[in-house]
This record gives C-alpha cells, structure tokens and sequence, in this order.
C-alpha cells in the first residue's frame, strides 16, 4: 500500500514537473457544440443521463451487496461492472455537464491528464470486467459440474483485482507517453474530453511514433479481448444444442445482456482507438456512446431481463418501505 501512494505521488510530481517545462499550462475544450441554443438543450439532456447512470448503477450495487440470492460469480462480477460505470462516466460526464454552462471551456494541464488517465483506467478495466463475465459465463454453461471449484470467490477476486491492474497498467503507458510530449502551441482541443488523439494534434512534436504505439496498445487489448469473448460466446452457442429447452432460454437470457452490452461498448471504442484518428469531430461523438449511453444502459439491460436481480430489487424496496413505515 505505502508503494502504490509513493507511486502514485510520483508520478503527480512528474506531472508537474511536465506542466513546467510545458508552454502550454491550461487547455480548452470544445464540447460537443459551439452553439449556446444546443448546449443548454445538452445541459439539461445529459444531466437526465448522469443521474441515471449514477442511480440506475448505485442500485445494482447496493442490490448485489444486500441480497443473499445474489451471491453467484455473475452478480460479484455485476455489481463490479456497474461501480465502474459510475467511476468512468464521473470522470468526463460532470465537467462536460458543467462546461454547457459556461463559454471559457479550460481545463489545467494537470487536470487534462488525470482526465486521460481516468479515462483510460476505467474504460481498459471495464474491458478486462466484460471478458472475465463472459468466461464466467462460459464456465458455467459449457463445465457446469466444475463451475463451484472453478469459480471460487477467491479466483473472482483475483480476476477482478486484475481487471485492476491491467486497467492501471494500460492507462499508464497512454498517460506517460501523451504527457511526456511538448505543447507550445495550440491549446484548443475538439473535444469534450482530454484524450490521447486530440493531444497528439496539439503537440509541437513528430507524434508518428507514440501515434503507433497508442493505436498498438489500444489496439491490442481491445482486438485481443473482443476474440476472446467472441470465441466464448461461439462456444456457448454451440454447447447449448446439447441443453433443454429451459436451460437454453436461461442462458441465452443472461447471455443475450451480456452481448448487447459487449457490442455497444466495444463498437465505437474500436472505432476510436484502433486506428489513427482523422476526424475528431466523429470521435467525439462517437465517445459519447461508451462513456455516457453504454454506462447508462447497462443497468437496464441487465436488470430488465433478469428475474432474479428484479426480485432483489423488489425486496429491497420492500424493506425500505417497511422500515420507514416502523419509524413513523
């Protein structure tokens, strides 16, 4: 613990010490839109949204971790994904909320990099959380009679620490490159957010190389993450011949959310970040679909086709109501 705060204070110093040597010492973002009609429609749109995410997500959570019928890998593994989702879309959503408000849209260097790499930290861990749920649900599908030994909560928690690490590592290497880059220039950046792409443009360096290696990192998680899942499901689908009636519709229930939120997420990341970016006015919008619809969405997908987490839900509310009732 006493490493990973020393870590950390390092790399705020390094940070720093970047924004120092750097020219540029704060950043603006353009937003969405420069037209004040459409951002105050935006402002009260996407303010509906976050409230969502933050309640719709938060009460998968609390759901999970108050009920005993929901003890399984799947909802340890949910309620994960959907504190997740709040953390990813806290990081862009409430400073875009607020800068519809507003006409100087700036952000310090510092903040634009913590930005880029919570970004990047949720939205890579969120990835790994969406593969280790998919193998969950390959384990319990395709080798039923090893699933308990298999799937321990031991071995759960080891997946999602993971998740974790894998997120921070990743999140890393993107932040150091990007922030180790000169800015002497240009500060207006055609986004909402600080990303990895936009900040490339604005560098008054060759970014050729970190241009590769970015598109590379990302590259290779996503790419690599969205065949692990797609052979996953493969299997899945064909296991489920062998299976009644009863069992296929189960599992292609709880498999079917999965999916959807499997492509909605990793659909427009794809297109983001596996390729050199040419047309930042695209990605932005594009953005607006894995760090604000997709987290959004994510609680109503699971939850409406799922029995099991209604009925919690359900109870909870229940147990509210009865205990308010006491207190009066």
């Amino acid at each position: 613990m006493t490493r990973c705060i020393g870590c950390i204070l390092h790399i705020v110093t390094q940070l720093i010490n970047m924004e120092n040597a750097s020219i540029v010492k704060e950043f603006i973002l353009v937003g969405l839109s420069r037209n004040q009609g459409v951002q105050k429609i935006c402002f009260v749109m996407f303010l509906f949204f976050y409230m969502i995410i933050v309640a719709g997500n938060l009460l998968i959570v609390i759901t999970v971790i108050s009920s005993q019928r929901l003890n399984s890998p799947m909802y340890f593994f949910l309620s994960y994904l959907s504190f997740v989702d709040i953390c990813y879309s806290s990081i862009t959503a409430p400073k875009m909320i607020a800068d519809f408000l507003v006409e100087n849209k700036t952000i310090s260097f510092v903040g634009c990099i913590a930005q880029l790499f919570g970004v990047h930290f949720f939205g890579c861990t969120e990835i790994f959380i969406l593969t280790v749920m998919a193998y969950d649900r390959y384990t319990a599908i395709c080798r039923p009679l090893h699933y308990t030994t298999l799937m321990t909560r031991r071995v759960c928690s080891q997946m999602v620490i993971g998740s974790w690490v894998g997120g921070f590592m990743h999140s890393m290497v993107q932040t150091l490159l990007t922030s180790c880059l000169p800015f002497c220039g240009p500060n207006k950046i055609d986004h909402y957010f600080c990303d990895v792409h936009p900040l490339l443009q604005l560098a008054c360096t060759n970014t050729y190389a970190v241009g590769i290696i970015v598109v590379a990192n990302s590259g290779m998680i996503a790419l690599s993450c969205f065949f692990i899942l797609v052979v996953s499901y493969i299997v899945i689908l064909v296991s489920l011949k062998s299976q009644t009636s009863e069992g296929q519709r189960k599992a292609l229930s709880t498999c079917g959310s999965h999916i959807t939120v499997v492509i909605l997420f990793f659909g427009p990341c794809t297109f983001t970040y596996i390729r050199p970016s040419s047309n930042l006015s695209e990605d932005k919008s594009v953005a607006v679909f894995y760090t604000v619809i997709t987290p959004m969405l994510n609680p109503l997908i699971y939850t409406l086709r799922n029995e099991e987490v209604k009925s919690a839900m359900k109870k909870l509310w229940s147990r509210k109501v009865e205990s308010e009732k006491g207190e009066v």
